[in-house]
């Protein structure tokens, strides 16, 4: 493999074909020693440190397809960076190429169609800036900082996952690059295969641009039920919790947090910052019928505080962000479980109380409604049957504890192996470690060699390697 830096970590034999790239590209080719280049080389994950040969922020289709067809012909590695978090470091590599969405951010919006179409680089922030205006909105995240190509490749579960499915169950388009640097404008009719595929197979299969989505009627306002209970009232909590969702109406999406109280105005001083508990619910209905919906999570009594009330939808979706700062050290793991009985609980309160970083969180997710009617083989996704997603969320700031926080994290997901599916979530998936086995048990066997087969077509020579990838098989 050529690479592009020395070991020095200075440009090297390819000078003059980088310098005939930035005349071809509109965007921005960074390299090191250029002022922009340790910002723009730096990602959300703290524990991620790479410095690449170069960095191009690209700025259309058009830019990535030069981009693209560049690190082929000069036999260069590439990663694929986004707008967002990539918890698992992928989107950067060292001495090879990053081909940089983060300034195709721009978002259009047919309000008759309901159809949101957004580049490759937005956010969540960004498709909800534009599409709520209209009262519409598309199944994104919980945190408003999410890039949506990630997150809607492998998936994307968020506060309408229950009444209108996943990010990639709303996915009706997309524009990719090929690894031959071919633009290729995809739909169901015209390439029912990719489609498929590209509805949680990750980056596998080029980049993706563009994507376009089925848009909702949501809001302005939701009604968000948020109670806060301390820790010694984890197992009392999540048992309500587990006979409320467990007949719970689609229009209701909600999750358990165990972790640190918020340090926020409207709870007791006293409480900020100690251990605890809170069910978060968002209701996409009117205020009246969504307060009847979640009463069951507020009639646990004598909580540190009940926040509950409508709220912007708006509002909700950047609700977390402050939690998630550029830089934080962060490793999340997560399983499918296969109930939240006695023993699944009884867990949980444990190894809340054992990790070793307060910014860390168990979480809880109720799963079902929406996302879990489609089919196994429906998209690459794959098997939804699970009610509940366990997500180990470990966040620190010390470099010094990196390992004590992995080692505890992954020992935590080894716990609860005996209750799962066995089933990761790959938007939440450590750092790949486990490699092919992670992905064969998301997919399911099935779907893994469908992938494979779509991916052979698209990428066989597995140019596109550097995120959850399946290598190509025989098509």
């Amino acid at each position: 493999m050529t690479s592009i830096m020395t070991t020095r970590g200075e440009p090297a034999a390819l000078d003059g074909a980088v310098d005939d790239l930035a005349e071809a590209v509109r965007g921005e080719v960074i390299r090191p020693g250029d002022a922009t280049y340790a910002d723009a080389r730096a990602i959300w994950n703290g524990m991620i440190d790479r410095r690449p040969g170069m960095i191009v922020r690209c700025a259309d289709t058009d830019d990535v397809s030069t981009v693209v067809r560049f690190a082929v012909d000069h036999d260069l590695e590439f990663a694929v960076r986004g707008g967002g978090h990539n918890v698992a470091g992928t989107a950067s590599i060292d001495d090879g190429l990053v081909i940089d969405l983060s300034a195709m951010t721009e978002v259009w919006v047919d309000p008759e169609a309901r159809i949101a179409r957004a580049g490759g680089g937005a956010t969540w922030a960004h498709v909800d800036a534009a599409t709520q205006p209209h009262g519409l909105a598309a199944p994104g995240g919980v945190v408003s900082e999410t890039g949506i190509g990630g997150l809607t490749l492998s998936g994307g579960i968020g506060w309408l996952r229950r009444t209108h499915g996943m990010s990639c169950d709303n996915l009706v388009a997309a524009r990719l690059v090929t690894a031959a640097g071919d633009v290729l404008d995809v739909d169901d009719e015209s390439d029912h295969d990719l489609m498929w595929a590209l509805r949680g197979g990750g980056g596998n299969f080029g980049v993706v641009t563009e994507l376009t989505y089925r848009l909702h009627q949501v809001g302005p306002e939701v009604f968000v039920g948020f109670v806060i209970h301390r820790a010694d009232r984890i197992s009392e909590v999540l048992e309500t919790f587990e006979r409320w969702t467990a007949d719970l109406a689609d229009e209701v999406s909600a999750l358990a947090v165990c972790g640190a109280i918020p340090d926020a105005d409207e709870v007791p001083e006293e409480w900020r910052g100690e251990p605890g508990v809170m069910i978060v619910a968002c209701a996409t209905t009117d205020s009246t019928t969504g307060e009847r919906l979640v009463a069951p999570i507020r009639e646990v009594a004598d909580p540190v505080a009940d926040l509950s009330g409508p709220m912007p939808f708006l509002e909700l979706q950047r609700l977390f962000d402050e939690d998630y700062p550029n830089g934080l050290h962060y490793y999340w793991k997560s399983l499918h479980l296969r109930g939240l009985d006695a023993r699944t609980i009884e867990r949980i309160e444990k190894w809340t109380a054992t990790r070793p970083s307060l910014l860390t969180t168990v979480d809880v997710w109720h799963l079902g409604g929406a996302m879990g009617r489609v089919a196994p083989d429906a998209t690459a996704y794959g098997d939804r049957s699970a009610p509940y997603l366990l997500a180990i969320e470990s966040n620190w700031e010390d470099p010094a504890d990196d390992e004590l926080n992995l080692e505890w994290t992954r020992r935590c997901v080894e716990a609860f192996a005996d209750l799962s599916t066995g089933r990761q979530y790959l938007n939440f998936p450590g750092f790949f470690e486990d490699g092919d086995a992670t992905l064969r048990s998301a997919y399911g066997e099935a779907n893994y060699r469908r992938v494979s087969e779509v991916k052979a077509r698209l990428d066989p020579d597995n140019r596109f390697r550097r995120h959850q990838n399946v290598p190509p098989g025989s098509s």
